[in-house]
């Protein structure tokens, strides 16, 4: 794990007319505040590449499909200084990813059809708060197919 990175188990509860997500309370760890909730989609074998903001803590849900998030760790001083983790969310492996500020994250379509992810961030978005970089940036893991 990189430091301060956290994963949450969450709650699906059936219903035959279609399951219900949990997804965040103000009690659960990793929340910080509430500054926007947004969903963005990526399609199957398809990589957004690194990015890190300076103030923003990330809560990512993945709720359909299933996503590979890639996680790097380049602060100085920190006990992960130069590690990469890696974790796939979807239905399958319900739980919520905190990602703290400062820490690199590119991630991955990996479900066949619709990918989808909830952020639940503590600020709004800010463009001059986030850094972008080519993939190449740091390793990345052998894309899946």
């Amino acid at each position: 794990m990189i430091e301060g990175v956290i994963l949450t188990p969450l709650k699906q509860i059936y219903h035959p007319k279609g399951n219900v997500f949990h997804g965040m309370k103000k009690s659960d760890p990793g929340f910080t505040d509430f500054g926007e909730a947004y969903f963005s989609m990526i399609h199957a074998g398809e990589i957004k590449p690194w990015k890190k903001h300076f103030r923003m803590t990330l809560n990512l849900i993945v709720p359909v499909g299933k996503i590979r998030f890639v996680i790097h760790d380049d602060r100085a001083g920190s006990p992960t200084q130069d590690e990469t983790m890696v974790v796939a969310l979807g239905p399958d492996n319900y739980q919520r990813l905190t990602v703290p500020p400062d820490v690199w994250m590119a991630f991955e379509g990996f479900g066949e059809t619709l990918n989808l992810l909830l952020n639940l961030a503590d600020l709004e978005h800010d463009p001059e708060e986030v850094e972008r970089a080519d993939l190449d940036r740091f390793a990345y893991p052998e894309r899946s197919k």
